[in-house]
């Protein structure tokens, strides 16, 4: 290895970093990776460069397997000019994307980059431009995985942010539309690379990132288990894994799961665990807007999306988050062919000024959007509450689920007990002698007629109530009476998603 190469090897790793080959020598299937375009170098002749030509101008590109499947690569080098993009070296990237699309496989890109090479001026951001292009044209045909494992900022974080996962490592990546310098000068706050756009901030505040991981190889593995759950293409199903757990199994532990006060917050994924092979639920966007839980699991070695409201944070209230968290999760689903399980707890949207104000309107719109559009096989369990239009959104039958299933738990109305009564008995309760007997009674005989799933079965909205410990078998077997659904919305060209 030349001296210099050697240096600048060490300084990646003295930054706690790979360089582009050791990472990809890990994703990889050992053996599998085929290079492209090696012996490729810039084309900028200005300040001095044309004497600085160096194999492969900064970026890795190739295809290679993940467990035997194909998948197209990109990884930049930040020891090759700071990992800058240059016009020849978009063209690299772009020419995986084309290859990727044309044989149906996914894209996965490891991004190290310090943004365009200012040397070549508007030749690089030419080359952001013509990768952004790809993105969208291939979103929604071919997954597309961003793994950010150093500097991401500018127009660089547009590429990823288009992608359908982001996975961030820990206290070595960051991503920004302008820096801590920048702000300093323009607004006068003072805020660091990581507070600013680093993998925690983006995966628990913002909502940018899907992942944050320990360190690169972390990061490496999950972007291999992810891949996992995924078809190559948008013409293909997702892949089927053996399965060792019992399809019929029923859980006793589920029968207590559900607290009998309606009031009590649990924790959802209690339930999901409880259901899925080998109790292995692949959590996605963990982080943020943890009201509602997303990501993918196995039921008798078919993969599927589920989307869960969380008791244990906000009682389960829809928020701006958790609306747009689970919208673009389904979405990714249906883009996919992935099965679509949906547990339902939720008392309505989180009221207040900053969710009006916010547009919590238009947010919640996108979750309600994006389950009508939805095509896959839906199937929804309630487990609890399910109040007002939040019962509407969350995969109810109204908007196209297939099989819809209630604990006897369930409480299925326009609002809670105690609301409905305010409301709906409010003379009563202003001439009652003793008020809090009347309403006690109220809310009493409002839940043992209302408040319950029964009803919403009566009259086909539920197709089944069902004891929690039978949850299991009940969802395998819905699914695998719904493999072969066909389903298709009107022409057109596009629908206008409530943006």
């Amino acid at each position: 290895m030349p001296l210099v190469a050697q240096a600048f090897r060490s300084l990646q790793h003295e930054a706690k970093k790979l360089t582009a080959r050791e990472r990809i020598d890990l994703f990889l299937d050992a053996g599998s990776f085929v290079e492209l375009d090696k012996f490729v170098t810039h084309r900028c002749a200005d300040f001095g460069m044309a004497e600085k030509k160096i194999p492969g101008d900064g970026v890795v590109t190739g295809h290679g397997l993940v467990e035997g499947r194909q998948v197209f690569v990109f990884a930049q080098d930040f020891t090759v000019f700071g990992g800058s993009l240059s016009g020849a070296y978009a063209q690299k990237i772009c020419k995986v994307m084309d290859l990727a699309a044309r044989v149906g496989a996914p894209v996965v890109g490891l991004n190290d980059s310090g943004g365009a090479r200012i040397q070549e001026g508007v030749e690089s951001l030419a080359g952001y431009a013509d990768i952004f292009l790809r993105n969208t044209l291939c979103s929604g045909v071919i997954p597309q995985i961003s793994v950010v494992l150093g500097p991401c900022a500018g127009g660089a974080v547009y590429s990823p942010a288009i992608t359908d996962f982001i996975v961030m490592v820990k206290d070595t990546s960051y991503m920004f539309i302008t820096g801590p310098d920048v702000i300093k000068t323009v607004t006068h706050e003072e805020v660091s690379k990581e507070a600013l756009g680093g993998a925690v901030a983006h995966n628990a505040k913002s909502g940018v990132a899907h992942f944050a991981a320990a360190d690169e190889p972390s990061a490496l593995r999950i972007v291999r288990e992810l891949l996992s759950y995924l078809p190559s293409n948008n013409a293909e199903d997702p892949p089927l894994a053996p399965c060792d757990d019992d399809p019929a199994r029923a859980d006793d532990s589920l029968r207590t799961v559900v607290p009998g006060n309606p009031n009590k917050p649990y924790d959802i994924c209690e339930i999901i665990r409880a259901v899925v092979d080998d109790r292995h639920f692949f959590q996605v966007q963990e982080h943020f807007a943890q009201n509602i839980v997303v990501g993918f699991a196995r039921l008798n070695g078919r993969p599927v999306g589920i989307v869960a409201n969380q008791p244990a944070v906000l009682a389960g209230c829809l928020d701006i988050g958790a609306s747009v968290k689970a919208a673009r999760f389904v979405r990714f689903c249906d883009c996919f062919n992935v099965p679509i399980v949906t547990f339902v707890d939720v008392p309505g949207f989180l009221p207040g000024t900053d969710q009006e104000w916010g547009g919590i309107i238009k947010h919640g719109a996108k979750l309600l959007y994006a389950y009508a559009e939805a095509t896959v096989p839906k199937v929804t369990v309630i487990t609890r509450k399910a109040y007002g239009g939040a019962y509407d959104v969350m995969a109810s039958k109204h908007i196209r689920a297939d099989v819809n299933f209630a604990y006897p738990t369930a409480e299925i109305a326009v609002m809670g007990p105690e609301g409905a009564v305010n409301i709906i008995f409010r003379n009563e309760l202003a001439s009652a002698d003793d008020l809090g007997a009347t309403r006690d009674r109220l809310v009493r005989e409002y839940r043992e007629k209302f408040a319950n799933p029964y009803k919403a079965a009566e009259l086909g909205y539920v197709d089944e109530v069902i004891f929690p410990e039978e949850t299991r078998p009940k969802l395998i077997r819905a699914l695998e009476m719904l493999k072969s659904k066909r389903q298709e919305n009107l022409p057109r060209k596009h629908g206008n998603l409530p943006l």
